[in-house]
């Protein structure tokens, strides 16, 4: 299978992007596909130390490190300010997963770190860069959602609440700036290989949950498979595409 398709030179040149976990995962290989394609990308993450370290292996690409906690306010704040009144497109990739907890398990520490970070931490970028993109006349949003969003047997009950809220933010957004020059969607990954913790703290979804992946979950894709599509969704290639729900799952949706 194709790990991804090869970039576009220039497709970016001369725009600023701002791409959330980009630390690891589908956030780097986001950041690093829009960076290869010309842009400026605010890289965001809240670790430091991987920050430090994707800058030190790309000394000729244009990285603006911004180390933040993207589910506080004043991470979001610091986010934006590093694109220094400039954003042409926003990747909203950061994220955690829940434990796999069921609704009579899970506990409102999970459940209020799962959506700060999920679903409020999109909001608030997304509120934040919308007047800079109104004023320049347009932009692009994406928005990491999941196969959680389709369907209730891909993940815990806080996991699963957030992506289907991931998707009516994402809808919310496309239409009422849809006349004015911004676009948003959002790209649904199947199972991914990231260093995104997966474990099951729940014996009852391991017996319910676990035998369905099992049966249905197609191989896991690639973090630079996803990249292309969020890539191409930002791009002005996609400029007819706002407010879709884009499966990138290898057909899991399908089943």
């Amino acid at each position: 299978m194709s790990q991804g398709t090869d970039a576009v030179p220039g497709r970016f040149a001369g725009k600023t992007a701002i791409v959330t976990g980009a630390g690891s995962g589908i956030g780097q290989a986001t950041a690093l596909r829009l960076a290869r394609e010309g842009a400026t990308v605010v890289v965001a993450d809240i670790s430091d130390a991987r920050l430090e370290e994707l800058a030190a292996a790309h000394p000729d690409l244009a990285l603006i490190p911004v180390t933040a906690d993207v589910a506080t306010g004043d991470g979001v704040a610091a986010v934006a300010a590093g694109a220094g009144g400039r954003v042409d497109a926003l990747a909203n990739v950061a994220g955690i997963m829940d434990g796999f907890l069921p609704p009579g398990e899970i506990d409102d520490q999970t459940w209020e770190q799962v959506f700060a970070v999920n679903v409020t931490s999109m909001m608030r970028l997304t509120r934040a860069v919308l007047p800079i993109m109104l004023e320049a006349g347009g932009g692009a949003i994406v928005n990491v959602s999941s196969e959680a969003s389709l369907r209730g047997s891909a993940a815990g009950v806080a996991y699963t609440a957030s992506k289907h809220a991931v998707n009516g933010l994402t809808k919310s957004t496309a239409f009422f700036y849809k006349g004015q020059g911004i676009r948003a969607n959002a790209v649904v990954p199947g199972g991914v290989i990231t260093n995104i913790e997966a474990a099951f703290r729940s014996e009852l979804a391991a017996a319910v949950v676990g035998p369905v992946l099992q049966a249905t979950l197609p191989s896991v894709a690639t973090a630079e498979q996803v990249a292309s599509a969020i890539t191409f969704l930002l791009s002005d290639d996609a400029a007819n595409i706002n407010g879709a729900i884009l499966p990138c799952d290898g057909g899991w949706s399908a089943v």
